[in-house]
């Protein structure tokens, strides 16, 4: 009988050690999320200001990966996302539809702008996105394109279509396949035109001769929705994380916090959680 003690003993404390680490490195797994968003709310510095809230109020750290919101919905398809915070409501619908998403909720919104050279050599100057980009097709105008298949980008080529000019965009048009921030950076070093979301225009201190050139067109609105990504379709995403997450940013906490995000005083996103 002896002889079998040190066998047993052996076998047990390895199945021991398994166990706790196990254990441990499940919960360390369990204190983050990991979202898939836009450059914008990053670029802007929104994360920086609201996340460090919701780990107050949840313990949750939350890594984000800053993407256009075609990838970052291609991202979560994969199964490497636990969250999607985006900005392409058509695309955002047809996630969930899919089956890709739990729900889709609303969460604030802000709005599209026109940069351009301040002296405006094509006239675009206006509330009219649609006529500023009929002259800038019609001048060559340069306008720098995020061209990443982004929600920035879903908007610029329905303003191009809506102007008839979806195919002639003019000799001056370039996409750089980049972020927000490095596209604003482009326009500024050539002097170009470049659709971009107010949040990062505020954010964005390498303005040059930039300036705001349209605004205030209601086709300029640019909502913001948030979902989880569906465990039935990846068992291993951390779904119950992931809700607290959305549960937080819509709750009365979460959209205050949002609304006190402010840059010169002036507020970056409004929110519109639906009650």
């Amino acid at each position: 009988m002896t002889s079998f003690k040190p066998f047993r003993a052996a076998a047990l404390v390895p199945k021991a050690l398994v166990a706790i680490v196990l254990v441990a490195s499940g919960s360390a797994f369990a204190q983050s999320i990991t979202m898939a968003s836009t450059t914008s709310t990053e670029q802007s510095g929104l994360f920086g200001y609201l996340l460090p809230e919701f780990k107050k109020a949840t313990g949750l750290d939350t890594k984000v990966v800053a993407l256009g919101t075609g990838q970052a919905l291609d991202m979560a398809r994969r199964g490497d996302a636990d969250v999607l915070f985006v900005h392409d409501q058509a695309a955002e619908e047809k996630f969930v539809a899919d089956g890709w998403g739990v729900k889709r909720y609303p969460v604030m919104y802000n709005d599209f702008i026109l940069i351009g050279p301040r002296n405006d050599p094509v006239g675009t100057k206006g509330k009219d996105i649609v006529q500023a980009l009929q002259k800038l097709s019609a001048a060559n105008g340069g306008f720098i394109s995020r061209g990443d298949k982004s929600g920035t980008h879903a908007a610029e080529l329905r303003y191009w279509k809506l102007a008839g000019a979806d195919a002639t965009k003019g000799s001056g048009y370039k996409e750089c396949g980049c972020g927000m921030g490095p596209a604003l950076n482009i326009a500024a070093s050539s002097g170009a035109y470049v659709l971009a979301d107010r949040g990062t225009w505020l954010n964005f201190k390498n303005r040059a001769d930039l300036a705001i050139l349209v605004e205030g067109d209601t086709r300029l609105f640019n909502q913001y929705g948030v979902m989880v990504v569906n465990p039935a379709k990846h068992p291993h995403v951390k779904a119950q994380d992931a809700q607290k997450f959305v549960d937080w940013v819509v709750s009365p906490a979460g959209q205050t916090a949002i609304a006190s995000y402010k840059i010169g005083g002036e507020q970056l996103f409004f929110p519109n959680a639906a009650p």
